[in-house]
């Protein structure tokens, strides 16, 4: 579903990405571990068309990301995307901030993006929280409202993007179960992840990243239990 051919990416000389190739197959979750700097999130901004790139191809169903002709407001469609910051409109309910984009983006009537966007409320965890407002939400909610706001646009692939690093410990859980729920329902996902018990736990394969090369990608008992790479080995004996 997801092919990037020899990408390269660099902010000013800085090389962060060095020649990535990478297939990534409908219904997979696949995560991606390795130490900031490693270039991990910048994959996923050069996925969705946020980063441009120097050099190599990325495609989404056989359309080129940074093809000049690509119409990347329609392509983004077929991509959710949940930041470390969850981003919601704080003068919005709940219930507003989810029906906002199908209404705006895929033109839906406001009847049919309000039940869109309840049962994506629903769908996290969120029924009894429709109506307040950003301000009366936990870290852990407010997660969870940004994931149904992407789902609200019924996408093809969820990005995730270290999406429990800005959360309090006790609030990680509940992210951690909806990204679990929607791996086994059959959604596609990429995550960006330094929550090593999900990515043995969830993944169909996980890639480890050192200085913006794809040292080693593998099945997570593969890559966690017989690690090919020195670089895989020592960053891992850190992290458990």
């Amino acid at each position: 579903m997801i092919e990037i051919k020899n990408l390269h990416k660099q902010f000013g000389n800085l090389e962060v990405l060095k020649g990535i190739d990478l297939t990534v197959n409908r219904g997979e979750v696949l995560s991606i571990i390795g130490a900031s700097g490693s270039g991990k999130s910048t994959l996923l901004y050069c996925i969705n068309g946020l980063e441009s790139i120097q050099a190599g191809d990325i495609t989404i169903d056989d359309i080129r990301v940074h093809d000049p002709k690509t119409d990347l407001n329609k392509l983004r469609q077929k991509l959710g995307m949940v930041f470390q910051q969850w981003n919601s409109f704080p003068h919005l309910t709940a219930l507003e901030n989810v029906a906002l984009a199908p209404r705006i983006v895929k033109g839906k009537s406001k009847t049919e993006a309000t039940e869109k966007a309840i049962e994506q409320l629903r769908h996290v965890g969120l029924e009894s929280k429709i109506n307040s407002y950003p301000s009366a939400l936990s870290g852990g909610q407010q997660q969870r409202l940004a994931i149904a706001r992407a789902l609200a646009m019924e996408p093809e692939v969820m990005l995730f993007d270290e999406a429990t690093s800005a959360l309090d410990p006790e609030l990680v859980g509940e992210v951690l179960d909806t990204m679990r729920m929607l791996a086994s329902e059959g959604m596609t996902m990429i995550c960006v992840t330094h929550e090593m018990s999900f990515a043995r736990d969830v993944s169909d394969r996980v890639a480890y990243f050192h200085q913006g090369i794809m040292e080693e990608i593998g099945p997570p008992e593969q890559l966690f239990n017989n690690p090919q790479s020195a670089h895989t080995r020592n960053f891992l004996s850190k992290v458990r």
